[in-house]
């Protein structure tokens, strides 16, 4: 028997106390910064309603090692733990002030056991968001110290494998970028490079139809509601009328069009927000060729704003023959496969790693709820 199961076995036998998260900790909202003021290479990480930091900053408004919620965006209920000091934007909860009776890793990983739920609980008609209530509600089991100790020790144990593995796919990537990079400056090896704007390379379809009507995601259903972010997957839908039928032969790329975000789709799908755009071929257009280029764009929205039609379809980009293009899409291809494809590779363990993880999350966090 592990010490564990003697732990649980010796203190636990009659089920455990739940309290709300409200009553463990506080939570807190961080404080508006303007995009313009972002950083490219600040001190400190701004987070904000996304999965990445949205920017930098030379300040920061909350110490290390505390738990983020994302509340406004595409990832609101994305749960973060921020190992260095950061600057919490207003699309931020912070969790701060826990209470003794909780270990706070502990707390960590009961509430990203929530997070799908939380994500699927967004609720606006603009920027979805999570509302200071729905986490203040959430149900938080509150074994003896002993017992909550041993569970992150087993479970820190798996995020930090993770860890390691996730940081030696961020270099591969980088070195993909580089060569990416390198590879659509054609303009220094090519003859009859043109320059064509977005908008007469690519039409764009309104997602309008496409938006998924219930929320209530499941893992047994077929249909993925994706969005441009990179959260990408938000969950799977039963609903079979007004799914969007892309496929290998007629793919299409969906554009965040406030945040420019962009994803690659060769599979049928639903969406979740009417805040993108479907960007498709126009006639002998490479759109592979088409998604790399807008890769490599640099482009930082200064003004929540639709960005597509106003500016977006205007930018430029190098447009070579079709048989340099094709050229580059199987080289990058190739590159791109060995950095994400989750069938193979690095991808394949921290997605075999996770799984292990939410796995054993799931198990060692469920607990009897001790009767009053």
């Amino acid at each position: 028997m592990s010490k564990l199961e003697k732990l649980i076995n010796s203190l636990c036998s009659n089920g455990v106390e739940y309290k709300t998260l409200g009553e463990l900790c506080e939570i807190n909202k961080g404080k508006q910064l303007n995009k313009e003021y972002l950083l490219q290479d600040g001190k400190y990480p701004v987070i904000n309603g996304g999965i990445k930091p949205s920017g930098f900053w030379n300040e920061f408004n909350f110490n290390k090692n505390l738990i983020t919620i994302s509340q406004g965006g595409a990832s609101a209920g994305y749960v973060n733990y921020i190992t260095t000091e950061f600057w919490a934007g207003a699309h931020c909860y912070v969790l701060v002030n826990p209470k003794n009776e909780i270990n706070y890793r502990l707390l960590y990983h009961v509430i990203k056991k929530y997070e799908k739920e939380l994500m699927s609980s967004q609720v606006g008609a603009g920027i979805p968001s999570v509302s200071s209530n729905k986490l203040a509600s959430l149900k938080i089991p509150v074994p003896p110290i002993a017992v909550q100790r041993e569970i992150v020790r087993i479970l820190d144990n798996f995020t930090e494998l993770t860890a390691e593995l996730t940081a030696e796919l961020t270099a591969r990537k980088k070195q993909y970028e580089y060569y990416r990079d390198e590879l659509l400056n054609v303009e220094c090896r090519v003859e009859n490079v043109e320059q064509k704007m977005l908008g007469d390379l690519l039409d764009y379809i309104q997602p309008t139809p496409y938006i998924v009507k219930n929320t209530n995601y499941s893992n047994d259903y077929l249909t993925p509601v994706l969005t441009a972010g990179q959260s990408f997957i938000l969950g799977y839908t039963n609903e079979k009328f007004n799914v969007y039928n892309a496929t290998t032969i007629n793919p299409v790329i969906i554009f965040d069009d406030f945040t420019t975000s962009i994803q690659w789709v060769d599979f049928n799908f639903k969406v979740k927000s009417s805040a993108m755009k479907f960007l498709v071929p126009k006639k002998n257009v490479n759109l592979r060729y088409v998604f790399y280029a807008m890769s490599c764009i640099k482009y930082a929205t200064v003004e929540h704003s639709r960005q597509w039609i106003s500016k977006y379809s205007k930018i430029e980009i190098p447009y070579p023959p079709l048989e340099e293009q094709e050229r580059i899409v199987a080289i990058l291809d190739r590159f791109d496969k060995l950095c994400n494809d989750i069938s193979q590779g690095l991808p394949a363990e921290i997605e075999a790693r996770n799984k292990q993880y939410e796995y054993y999350r799931d198990k060692l966090l469920t607990f009897k709820e001790k009767s009053e």
